[in-house]
């Protein structure tokens, strides 16, 4: 029972670390385009986010239900370690894509190792695969197209309204809806996100038979997810806040707005279904669609194209580390040891790797747009580093 317990511990502290992960891997969905565009500066941008983050952890456990007892069947006999396993996969895939400022799906990410790892340790039968269909798969192809096309439409018609307009009240106006739709993704943001790690807290403490089948989260469970996402959400996720706010197409106030209030209404209506959709794939869609409906329509097809290939890999991807990562957890404690000490080991690489190019609040929009999914990893030019200071 010491055994189960402390296990069970360790999965919830595990968690967190994923919950926080998604927060500064997703702070760009909610604020990428108004630092950008100037509408709030880099600092205040975050904290904004990680406040409205909190709250909204507090505003629904839809999302938390579908996880908990929806995609996978809570009586097939899942042990915490396979939990376990599942978040050190999502987790360093969550990091790997940040370091390489690739806005992917912690959501898919995972998914797909509580799937991956579900499947290795009881099977095909321990994974509702309706339920991954119906709320997993179709919002993911969906949601996107959705938003980019609520987002052009918006994007016209706010240039359409304001084109006789005087540009010094436009601007105003603009900058103020910016923060209120930035605020409003934000809330949305916590609604979504937060709830998946309140919901694989709630199933580990489900299998482990500290909670009856169907419970709904703790209080304390929605409160320390919500704390951890906004934590990491203030710790600001500078590599995909600059891959979203310049990379994809150069963003104005309006085009902003449009994208913004867009996404948040996808995501709101999402969340009150249940359905587990990734809010990044949302917001980039958004976007797409707000520099396609903007007066020169361009995007970076280039950086939106790789951004599709992560997103169609991160399920797969995960799932293959949490399957991984479950036939070495399966193998007892010491399996469970070794797959905390690969993933603390994994993790600190990879930030002595990032601090190579460090992108922080003071460079995040320094250089111009590029296709930032291609750039080196190497030190940046002496020159590009004091330009920036």
């Amino acid at each position: 029972m010491e055994h189960i317990t402390f296990l069970v511990t360790v999965v919830i502290i595990t968690a967190l670390a994923f919950d926080f992960t998604n927060g500064f891997h997703d702070t760009a969905n909610a604020m990428a385009t108004s630092i950008a565009t100037g509408a709030l500066r880099p600092k205040v941008a975050v904290a904004i986010s990680g406040v409205l983050n909190l709250a909204g952890a507090f505003l629904s456990v839809a999302v938390a239900k579908t996880i908990s007892g929806g995609i996978i069947d809570e009586k097939a006999g899942i042990k915490p370690q396979v939990i376990f396993a599942a978040l050190i996969g999502a987790i360093l895939w969550n990091l790997v894509t940040w370091l390489r400022g690739i806005p992917s799906s912690s959501s898919h990410a995972l998914y797909g190792g509580l799937i991956g790892a579900t499947l290795v340790a009881v099977g095909m039968h321990g994974v509702h695969f309706n339920i991954v269909v119906t709320k997993i798969l179709i919002p993911a192809v969906a949601s996107p197209i959705v938003a980019g096309v609520a987002a052009w439409g918006a994007t016209r018609l706010a240039y359409r309204i304001t084109r006789k307009g005087d540009e010094k009240v436009n601007a105003k106006g603009f900058t103020a809806g910016q923060i209120a739709s930035a605020s409003l993704v934000s809330l949305a943001h916590g609604t979504n996100d937060a709830q998946k790690t309140m919901g694989i807290i709630t199933l580990t403490l489900v299998t482990s038979g500290v909670l009856a089948p169907g419970s709904n989260p703790p209080t304390w469970v929605i409160l320390s997810s919500g704390v951890a996402i906004a934590a990491g959400t203030y710790l600001g996720g500078w590599r995909i806040i600059r891959t979203l706010g310049r990379g994809i197409t150069e963003i104005a106030a309006p085009q902003g707005l449009a994208a913004q209030t867009a996404s948040a209404a996808v995501i709101l209506t999402s969340s009150h279904m249940g359905f587990g959709l990734s809010t990044t794939h949302v917001c980039s869609g958004g976007i797409m669609g707000a520099g396609k409906g903007g007066p020169t329509g361009q995007v970076n097809w280039s950086t939106a194209r790789r951004m599709t290939y992560a997103w169609g890999l991160t399920l797969p991807a995960a799932a293959a580390l949490g399957g991984i990562g479950t036939m070495l957890a399966d193998q007892g404690s010491w399996g469970v040891g070794a797959l905390a000490l690969i993933g603390i080991g994994v993790s600190g690489w990879i930030y002595l790797i990032s601090r190579r190019r460090p992108i922080d609040a003071t460079n995040v929009v320094a250089e111009p747009t590029v296709d930032v999914l291609s750039a080196p990893l190497e030190p940046a030019p002496a020159s590009a580093a004091t330009a920036a200071a």
